[in-house]
């Protein structure tokens, strides 16, 4: 099984503001020679090394003399995110938007997203999707009404919600029978984060917005429009919760359906009304056994509005973001262990570069969306690989890792666990992967899902392993101050 990229690696418009889409992809170098092992040790349930005690999160934390160690404390993660923001170009600044858009530069960014594929393409039936829905599906991109200046609106996202290439919820695949990579998936946007709204569908029930990492198509009813004001006033103030769990979910309410069962990702902060009257009831139930915090919520205008929900204390939360520590990063990251990969989001959970990002978001620090981005980043501290970097250098680096770091092939990303049975460890969200048995063959697993694995045995080809087809590792750590 060769490496099923985690993301769309897509072509880079013209910068909006800033900067509106994904950074440049990365390709592999040429493959590197690699004997099969003579002598595999099969672990657990198949995966080659794998111990069931790997499988706790104690096991890496007990390895480390330092776990509690703080990383990066508040102020260093605000200055690291400000560099993010600063030097990034994948980030959008949503402020700085011109409050009226030129068609062409609007256009620009629709294109570079919204485009025709040059493959067939197929339904969940397997099915091929004809000429007449491809087109039915771009007519509804209705570019050619996009007028001289389009007024900017913002908006909160009040429900999570896919971001899709086009304005349709139609799933379509390359291979029949593989309903996984639905190749109209590009994101997921959850609630309370904040959007720039750039155009509308023609059928009127599609958005084309910008958010702070990503641009793409997002279904209007997801969206509630206000003020800048309102829209970046919200949560800019605590106290706070933040969901520190792999998704948590507000109390069921039948008086408030727009906040009832909400599913909240890993990272995402909410503000608390922390003086709610003690008997005062929130959508029919007392308070007592959960966080009143707030949520936007779309009126049936379309129009922002913020209300009360109940965030129930059984929830994974915290009242802050947590230490950035060698010990969190390790809790964080088994919270997701065993979750259905999900391409761009779907399926509810998250993909390669969306798994890292929730982690780190756990600890306020911003990342870019996809692998392509991250792995190039120039706000983290990076260290790039090329077709020229033999197997010393790489070796090297690896027995070098550190927990937390981010190792990218292309299209994939892993975060380094520990070193055991002399071998690197790392955990990652994958749709499959491979080594070498025992009869010199190559052993593919569906591992689909959140996963710990060894790197070194791992096969990006019959020829070639992970490490060489490293491209980067990225840390997030203290800046040298000049």
């Amino acid at each position: 099984m060769n490496v099923i990229p985690c993301r769309p690696q897509r072509r880079r418009p013209a910068p909006l503001a800033r900067a509106l889409f994904l950074a440049t992809a990365l390709f592999a170098g040429p493959a590197l020679a690699l004997s099969p092992p003579s002598t595999p040790d099969v672990g657990h349930m198949g995966i080659i090394g794998l111990q069931e005690s790997y499988l706790a999160p104690q096991h890496w934390i007990a390895q480390l003399p330092d776990a509690d160690a703080v990383i990066l404390d508040r102020a260093g993660i605000d200055a690291q995110n400000a560099r993010m923001r600063q030097l990034d170009t994948s980030m959008h600044d949503l402020l700085a938007l011109p409050a009226s858009l030129p068609r062409a530069l609007v256009q620009e960014q629709i294109n570079g997203i919204s485009r025709a594929s040059s493959r067939p393409l197929y339904d969940v039936q397997g099915k091929p999707v004809d000429a007449a829905q491809l087109k039915a599906i771009s007519d509804n991109v209705a570019l050619d009404a996009v007028p001289a200046q389009r007024p900017l609106q913002y908006g909160l996202v009040v429900h999570r919600a896919a971001l899709r290439a086009f304005p349709t919820n139609l799933r379509v695949f390359s291979t029949k029978g593989d309903t996984d990579i639905d190749r109209f998936q590009e994101s997921a946007l959850f609630p309370g984060d904040a959007v720039a709204v750039l155009h509308e569908s023609a059928d009127g029930k599609w958005l084309f917005i910008s958010s702070e990492r990503y641009a793409a198509w997002i279904e209007k009813q997801y969206v509630a429009t206000g003020s800048a004001e309102q829209v970046f006033g919200y949560g800019a103030q605590g106290p706070y919760r933040v969901i520190t769990g792999a998704k948590a979910f507000t109390a069921h309410t039948p008086e408030e359906p727009r906040v009832s069962d909400l599913q909240l990702e890993m990272g995402v902060r909410v503000p608390v009304l922390a003086d709610w009257p003690a008997m005062k009831t929130v959508n029919g139930q007392q308070a007592h056994a959960a966080h009143v915090i707030q949520l936007p919520v779309r009126n049936d205008d379309g129009s922002l509005s913020i209300v009360p929900a109940l965030l129930p204390r059984s929830q994974d939360s915290a009242e802050d973001y947590l230490p950035l520590t060698r010990r969190n990063l390790i809790t964080q990251a088994f919270k997701f262990l065993g979750e259905r990969y999900g391409w761009g989001h779907s399926y509810d959970t998250r993909d390669c570069s969306g798994f890292v990002s929730e982690i780190y978001r756990s600890f306020g620090v911003l990342l870019p969306r996809n692998t392509s981005a991250q792995a190039v980043s120039p706000a983290l501290d990076r260290l790039p690989f090329t077709d020229k970097d033999g197997k010393a250098k790489r070796d090297a680096a690896i027995a070098q890792l550190q927990v937390g770091d981010l190792i990218y092939i292309p299209g994939h990303v892993m975060m380094m666990l520990g070193h055991a049975d002399g071998r690197t460890w790392v955990i990652h969200d994958t749709s499959g992967g491979s080594w070498f048995g025992g009869d010199g063959k190559r052993v593919h697993a569906a591992l689909n899902g959140v996963s710990v694995t060894p790197l070194e045995p791992m096969m990006a080809s019959d020829s070639a392993t992970y490490i060489d087809r490293m491209t980067n590792i990225q840390r997030i750590r203290p800046q040298a101050r000049k």
